[in-house]
This record gives C-alpha cells, structure tokens and sequence, in this order.
C-alpha cells in the first residue's frame, strides 16, 4: 500500500459484526482498520443477555429471521453458523450453558465475548481508530475516501458495521442507512422491533395496576405466532411472548393472546357451571389473584359461577383463548433489543454482503433488513454476515 493511511478495508462500526469481519479480513493478511465513533467497545454486546451475552442459539434457521427476502440469510448462516461460532469460544476457554429453547450464554461476563473478538482483531493486525466519528464517505478513481476526525484514509473497500437504530445513547445513529442512501441503495423503513408494546388509556386503566405480573400464554399477529410469557408493565405488556410478537406488529394491528395455552377453558368452566364458587377465585387457581379479579371486574363476571349462563361461561371462554388486544405503540428505540428494516437485501450479494451497484462497498449486521427473533438469533446473524465480507473484502 502506498502510505500508512492506506487500507485494503476499512470496517467503520466496532460492534459484533465489525469486529467477526474486521478479524477475518485481516487473518487473510487483508490491511483493516476499524473505525467506531463511540468510546467504548462492544456496549451492546456487553448489555446484552442481562451482562452474559446470549451470543447464539443452536437451533438457528432462516426461519427464525425477519426479512422482506426470507431467503436472504440462508447462505451467509450455512457458511457460519452457530457451531462455528461456538467452536471460537471454546477456543478461548469462555465457559458458557444453554438457558432455554437452545440460547446459549456466557457463564461470566458479556465482557469475555468483547476480549475474545478483540484479541481475534489483534491477531490479525487490525488497525482502529476509536471514537473517531467518520464525515464524509466518497468514491474515487476506483478507491473509497473516509474523512474523519482524524484525518483521511484509503481503501480499496468499505464495510459498514454501524448497527440500528436501537439504544441511542450507546451511539446508535442512522450512518449505515445515510451511506446506503448516498450511493443510491434502496432501505426499508426502520423501526423498533423486540421492543415492549404500550397500552392507550383507556386499556392501561384496568390493568396498570398488574405491573410486574406475568403470565404463560400464546400470542399471535400477523404471520408470528409465539408461546412464553407476557409482563404486564405500567405502559402495557413485554416478557418473551409480546418482545417476539412485536416484531410483526404494526400501528392499527390486533394481538390475539391465548391466556390459557395448555387448557380446553370451556370445558373447563362448563364443568364448574353448579359451583358457588366466584369465577375470579378459580381463575386465581391458575393465575396471580390480582389478574383473575382484573380481568373479572372487566369483562363483568365477578360472581359465583352458579349465576353466570352456560352462554356467558362460553363467552368467557373464548375471551381466555382469544383476548384481542390493539396496542397504542412501543416504547421505541430505547427499550427495543434490534431494529427492523434497513438496507434492502435486494441491493446486497447474499455470499458476500456486497453491494451489487456500488462495488466493493458491504453491509453487514443489524443495518441489513435481517432481523432475528429474540434468543440469540441476531448476533449470529451478526457472526455469520460479518464472517461472510470479511472472507470477501
């Protein structure tokens, strides 16, 4: 290369998918600098999995992922995929277990995860540049010119890495969907997904009082349907099942929430039809005493099941296996996990993250319209489209 600011890549976002590419690019004997603007490294990662990093799960598919092009992810996954990733940590001596449905943590800290790819990066002789916050990125006589403030640097390729839009005070930005709209590259709108749903007034009043109740159930929008539990919060409802859900939800649409998944609750109700028993006493059998009254006193039958007709037992019946609900909003970027939409994959090689107008330029991790239910989906997205440009650039 001609002078020390000269680079065969450059990897602008020090985040999972920056640093799995930046490392694989430069084990090839590739020059990589990366670059980040924000002073820490790897923040997201080392919040995430409530500090232990739910860094894959060994059940990924495509199926699992969110995307106008469903099939976009399934090269990159086969290339690298979940055992591969897990095999990098065990190199490393990172002891971790499976919690649930196969997502797998770290038994220590977040921060294991961080070192392992940093020092990946340092084998590779990556060069970084952090915080430094990138101003103009422009091509040139077949080259590409990053302006900073640090200077200006060359390379013969670009890879952004610079994340969503979700948790903006750890420094997400728009820079990945700015950059993709400069060179002409389509994006689909991004929005809040994994992201706990918010209540209007007039829902959130009989319920606002449950905060922190949870409860088993199966939720259903659209084309997701998911079985865990839902929270209810002061704002309205989160847990496993609604952050899944959310992700297919839209403004206008209606939840439709099984309260009683594993239970035929007509049958069951139409057998206790001679009881005296109050109808929000046995529902407390099954749930927490403050969620059987509340939802009694709001669908009116908080009285002994002798009084209630076989038609309102049916009614109420299919008001467990069916409470629809229309949620007023989200709680936004700052409470969302990931981000939906982003850089349309239609624009992007599926083997190599390229895009196929603008050579040499690549998008990889959560600023491609890739997104991953919750359960470490995303960060083997993560592993899998950076692994995929770093073996490209």
């Amino acid at each position: 290369m001609p002078n020390s600011n000269s680079f065969d890549a450059v990897v602008i976002g020090a985040g999972a998918a920056g640093m799995m590419c930046a490392s694989v690019a430069g084990s090839r004997a590739r020059r990589v600098l990366l670059i980040d603007h924000y002073r820490k490294l790897g923040e997201k990662i080392r919040i995430s999995g409530g500090g232990r990093c739910n860094f894959t799960n060994i059940h990924c598919r495509a199926e699992h992922f969110i995307s106008q092009n469903r099939h976009f992810c399934r090269s990159a996954l086969a290339r690298y995929g979940p055992r591969d990733f897990i095999a990098l940590v065990e190199r490393y001596g990172i002891r971790y277990h499976e919690k649930t449905l196969g997502q797998l943590f770290c038994d220590a800290s977040a921060t294991q995860i961080i070192a392992m790819l940093k020092s990946e990066c340092d084998r590779g002789q990556v060069q970084w540049r952090m915080p430094c916050v990138v101003r103009e990125v422009r091509s040139a006589d077949g080259k590409f010119v990053i302006a900073t403030d640090q200077g200006s640097f060359e390379s013969r390729s670009v890879v952004i890495a610079s994340g969503g839009l979700t948790v903006p005070k750890i420094g997400a930005s728009a820079f990945g969907y700015r950059i993709a709209e400069q060179f002409g590259l389509r994006v689909v709108a991004p929005r809040p997904a994994l992201v706990p749903l918010t209540f209007g007034p007039a829902l959130l009043a009989p319920f606002a009082e449950l905060a922190g109740i949870s409860v088993d159930c199966r939720v259903a929008c659209n084309a997701g349907e998911f079985r865990d539990h839902l929270l209810f919060t002061h704002r309205g409802l989160s847990g496993p099942a609604i952050l899944q859900i959310s992700s297919y939800w839209s403004p206008g649409d209606v939840l439709d929430i099984d309260l009683m998944p594993e239970r035929d609750a007509e049958a069951w109700l139409l057998a206790e039809h001679a009881s005296r028993q109050r109808l929000d006493n046995l529902l407390a059998t099954l749930w927490p005493k403050r969620l059987a009254q509340a939802w009694c006193a709001v669908h009116d039958c908080a009285r002994p099941i002798n009084e209630l007709s076989v038609q309102k037992l049916r009614a109420i019946a299919a008001g467990l296996h069916h409470w629809r609900v229309q949620p007023s909003g989200t709680l936004g970027y700052n409470k969302a996990e990931v981000t939906l939409g982003g850089i349309d994959t239609r624009e992007l090689s599926s083997k190599t993250m390229e895009a196929t107008r603008v050579p040499a330029l690549y998008f990889i991790g959560e600023v491609v319209d890739v997104t991953g239910h919750l359960g470490g989906f995303n960060f083997q997205w993560a592993w899998a489209s950076g692994h995929a440009a770093g073996e490209a650039v």
